[in-house]
């Protein structure tokens, strides 16, 4: 059978790569994006390319659009199989620079946006018996690797714990992990990066499409395990 993802973040850097491997390996794909305009012109450009995407609104940061989106798909018979949290922001300010409005609004998108998705999807995967979720984290939210700007660390950090979380909560065939991708050369990674967009989706897919034995709980650079 065909499964479907559903990328966040989807109309641009990571996220778009995703839904282009994740097309690309047989995947129905939802790219899911804030900005209609954006998120169709980039499905569409998926689409030149002979890839099966479709675009949704979603906005991460508002649990009403979360709520709507998972309804559209509903009411449509697309079942979310694979469920990639890619989008994120990424405030660089110190931590006594950083204002409280950059600061909620890392927390809003980079865990409560996963937190929210996951709500709305992941209780339906259970009851089907199969799900993938794929959570963007980063190294910068690794107490192991050393932790990165103030607010952005902070929110990857819950996100890790919120990766856990919901890893323990799921049975079956249903599996959910972290990874982090590195620094890549996007809109947010500036273009002196030094990893592209291909190598950075390259472990987001292998979660998305693990196998029965595959990991669950995990926090995953290069499909190698990196500490929490």
């Amino acid at each position: 059978m065909t499964r479907t993802a559903l990328v966040t973040g989807g109309n641009r850097g990571i996220g778009l790569e995703a839904c282009r491997q994740l097309a690309g390996a047989g995947m129905n794909v939802v790219l899911a994006a804030r900005d209609p305009e954006r998120g169709e012109q980039a499905a569409q450009e998926l689409r030149d390319e002979g890839l099966d995407v479709a675009y949704e609104r979603l906005d991460v940061a508002d649990s009403l659009s979360v709520e709507e989106c998972a309804r559209r798909l509903a009411d449509a018979g697309t079942e979310v199989d694979a469920l990639v949290n890619n989008a994120g922001v990424y405030p660089t300010e110190g931590v006594f620079s950083v204002s409280e409005e950059a600061f909620e609004m890392a927390l809003e998108v980079n865990t409560l946006g996963p937190f929210r998705t996951c709500r709305a999807f992941v209780p339906m995967m259970l009851q089907r018996g199969y799900g993938r979720v794929v959570n963007v984290s980063s190294g910068g939210g690794s107490f192991g690797e050393g932790l990165g700007p103030a607010a952005y660390a902070v929110s990857k950090v819950a996100l890790n714990a919120l990766t856990v979380k919901v890893s323990q909560a799921v049975r079956g065939d249903v599996k959910v992990n972290a990874m982090c991708p590195g620094w890549v050369r996007t809109d947010i990674g500036g273009s002196g990066a030094p990893r592209s967009t291909e190598e950075a989706a390259d472990t987001l897919v292998w979660l998305a499409t693990l196998s029965e034995d595959g990991p669950n709980g995990g926090f995953f650079r290069d499909r190698e395990p990196i500490p929490w």
